[in-house]
């Protein structure tokens, strides 16, 4: 797609791939700016039912290029930091607001706005040699690209504040216990898993899946998430997922989903 950033689909499934490895995928203002026109194109794609988030090289993303911020703040100090509104902000916008499942795989080094980007998608696998840091502080700022929402979800607001405020690394098995990744496999099999499992989300109920998505996004009081999940099912129920996955069951058979 890009020089920084490529993007592939089929049968469902878009790979969107971070392509800087020689600068552990940081975060540049090419960079930024490719991967919101990408996810903003898989946004308006019908034809894709879910998304792996991946990276070459060997770290997932260090976060924001340093060499491109410092260059900005020698520029004009007053505005260096506008690359949040301008950047951060949509990106992780438009990857949460994505309506299909996202997987992210993560190796390596997953640090700052590189932690904010991979807790925008649903679910993370981790090779068994990533390294989780928030890193803000250790610089002088507080957070952005979403960090001080997405880490209270995963973890809670006493260990989310612990991270913020000391910056401490988590390992692969650490972020895995405390459930900021789904799963933690050997690294030379990340790749291969993540895609499994993602093509396998790329062949389920995609519709479910949306409604689900909506659901816990919400985050809604009992009465109204009881009327949200009433209006859900009403939906789902009429669909011809459901239908074939109830008469699959009766029939020990196995259903095929086509995403309505």
């Amino acid at each position: 797609m890009s020089a920084t950033v490529s993007l592939a689909r089929a049968d469902g499934l878009a790979e969107l791939a971070l392509s800087r490895p020689a600068a552990s995928n940081a975060l540049d203002r090419a960079l930024k700016e490719e991967l919101l026109a990408a996810v903003g194109e898989l946004a308006s794609d019908p034809t894709v039912r879910a998304v792996l988030l991946r990276a070459e090289g060997k770290n997932f993303c260090v976060g924001q290029d340093l060499a491109e911020h410092s260059a900005a703040l020698d520029a004009d100090p007053s505005t260096a930091m506008s690359t949040v509104g301008a950047h951060y902000n949509p990106l992780i916008a438009a990857v949460s607001a994505l309506e299909v499942p996202v997987v992210v795989a993560i190796q390596g080094g997953c640090v700052g706005a590189g932690l904010g980007l991979a807790l925008a998608g649903d679910i993370r696998i981790a090779g068994a040699g990533a390294k989780f840091a928030t890193a803000f502080t250790g610089i002088a700022l507080a957070s952005d690209s979403g960090l001080s929402y997405s880490l209270v979800r995963s973890l809670g607001l006493s260990r989310a504040t612990g991270l913020m405020l000391l910056g401490d690394r988590l390992t692969a098995a650490q972020a895995g216990e405390l459930g900021l990744v789904h799963r933690v496999v050997d690294d030379a099999e990340l790749e291969s898993a993540a895609r499994d499992l993602a093509q396998q989300l790329a062949s389920g109920p995609t519709a479910a899946y949306r409604e689900v998505k909506r659901l816990l996004a919400a985050q809604a009081p009992l009465a109204e998430t009881l009327e949200r999940e009433r209006v859900a099912q009403e939906f789902l129920g009429a669909g011809a997922d459901h239908r074939a996955a109830v008469t699959a069951f009766l029939t020990k058979s196995t259903p095929v989903f086509t995403g309505h």
